[in-house]
């Protein structure tokens, strides 16, 4: 993957920056070269590339003081959540300065009446959840990696989880933001309230991958827990009579809080590692429905009638909370049990739930082609697949071929008319295959908005449009000062 060249004058005033950094966040510069290693990649770690230094402040003013430093010097900034993006979003360049959220943790209010919590957002996904947990409420988005993920990167990419087929992504549940923009500017867009008037900003920010402002702060709205959930296993001969049923399952009006799709080599996997009790079968999905036992029988036998049409090799429902808890085991523990057999890249490509049997046949007919395994784990209730391409990294040149092959289905995607990414973003992976679903009109409309909130093109370097591009703009932006 093609990064751009350094900015040697940045370089050689190493000196001075950390030194300007330090005096506005003493105590919170990290610069020595080993221990900058530690902020090298994120979760996409075939590509690395130690940062000039990192900022790590713990308030927005703190934020504020560090973006006018490193504006007035001219350093590119990578803001940084926990650094799990699986599209390399938090991958800096060697010139830049990453700003993490990480010791920005804090809950700063909570109010059940109006159902929204204000939070700093290094905190994590789960720990949201966790705040309100005790009186009955959660935060609906659910990573796989929501143990980890900070609410940053949440916003950053917009992330869904499993249960988004019901309650929506992170865009469906943020309210507002505390901002700060490139110059140090502080903003607040949105709030606890309903939908602000004029532009629809917050909109614009949510999904924008670090490219407008730093987000130090986040209103979410959270839920009342519902009464019960219930999942049901359901194990098929195919990946393709999997697909119809889930395009089945929606097609009938059932709106399940869940529909997770796993294949063979994952299943076998996950089999292995987390022992939850899965059967031998070429596809397994897991759909769970919510409500009162009422509402949760009903929906269960609607959804076991369709999935019955299809000749299930294996219909099983969850009789308690252990058995549940079993289930989701597996599920739960997928991208871990994957990474104890081999490398692999996970894409992020999303389809009409009606294309799902086509493409993965021809994801299968791909692998054949390409000579490297795909394991399938995704969620399939919104079309949003996570195709995990697996390959020796100490290999030569099986990385690139597992780029080409990943760029195929990513291709593919649009053509059956889905998208690049549904929760991972753009970041460095999919930035050269923008092209394939925009016009080169929506891109510079794209980038027209970029030009406003961050003029410098200082903001996440090389990250989200092609490179080619996002250099002439950037070369552009500092003749003009």
């Amino acid at each position: 993957m093609q990064m751009p060249e350094p900015n040697a004058g940045v370089l050689s005033r190493k000196a001075r920056i950390v030194e300007r950094l330090n005096a506005v966040l003493p105590g919170g510069v990290i610069h020595e070269e080993a221990e900058v290693r530690a902020y090298e990649c994120d979760a996409l770690t075939a590509y690395r590339c130690p940062p000039l230094a990192v900022v790590l402040p713990s308030t927005t003013e703190e934020v504020a003081a560090a973006l006018k430093v490193c504006r007035a010097e001219g350093v590119p900034v990578v803001p940084r959540g926990a650094g799990t993006s699986l599209a390399g979003g938090s991958l800096p360049t060697a010139d830049s300065v990453i700003l993490g959220v990480s010791r920005m943790n804090e809950v700063l209010e909570v109010d059940y009446d109006n159902r929204f919590i204000r939070v700093q957002t290094g905190r994590t996904n789960l720990s949201v959840t966790g705040a309100v947990a005790e009186d009955g409420f959660f935060y609906a988005p659910d990573p796989s990696s929501q143990l980890a993920c900070a609410i940053a990167g949440n916003i950053a990419m917009n992330s869904g989880g499993a249960h988004c087929l019901k309650y929506g992504v992170t865009t469906n549940n943020l309210m507002g933001v505390k901002m700060v923009l490139m110059d140090g500017t502080v903003v607040e867009l949105g709030g606890a309230h309903l939908d602000a008037g004029g532009l629809d900003l917050l909109g614009v920010v949510c999904g924008s991958e670090g490219q407008l402002g730093v987000v130090t702060e986040a209103t979410l709205r959270i839920l009342r827990q519902p009464e019960g959930a219930r999942p049901v296993l359901i194990g098929y001969s195919s990946n393709e009579v999997a697909g119809a049923c889930v395009s089945d399952i929606i097609k009938a009006g059932v709106l399940p809080v869940a529909i997770e799709f796993m294949d063979a080599p994952c299943i076998r996997a996950t089999e292995d590692f987390a022992k939850a009790g899965y059967p031998d079968c070429e596809a397994l999905l897991i759909v769970e429905v919510e409500g009162s036992d009422a509402e949760i029988a009903e929906q269960l036998d609607k959804i076991k009638e369709i999935a019955s049409r299809h000749d299930p090799v294996e219909l099983r429902e969850a009789k308690d909370a252990d058995e549940a808890a079993r289930i989701w085991l597996g599920r739960k523990s997928a991208f871990g049990a994957m990474g104890n057999i081999n490398d692999y890249i996970c894409l992020d490509g999303t389809i009409p739930v009606s294309e799902l049997p086509y493409v993965l046949r021809r994801i299968g007919e791909m692998s054949q082609e390409f000579g490297l395994e795909v394991a399938n784990v995704f969620h399939a209730g919104d079309g949003n697949m996570h195709p995990l391409i697996l390959f020796n990294a100490n290999q030569p040149g099986q990385l690139e071929t597992c780029e080409a092959f990943g760029a195929e289905i990513l291709k593919l995607c649009v053509e059956v008319g889905g998208c690049l990414t549904g929760e991972h973003g753009v970041g460095v992976e999919k930035r050269d295959l923008m092209g394939h679903q925009y016009a080169p009109e929506d891109l510079e409309a794209q980038m027209a908005v970029k030009d406003v909130f961050d003029p410098q093109w200082l903001l996440n370097p090389a990250k989200v449009f092609p490179l080619g591009v996002t250099e002439a703009r950037r070369t552009a932006a500092l003749a003009a000062e």
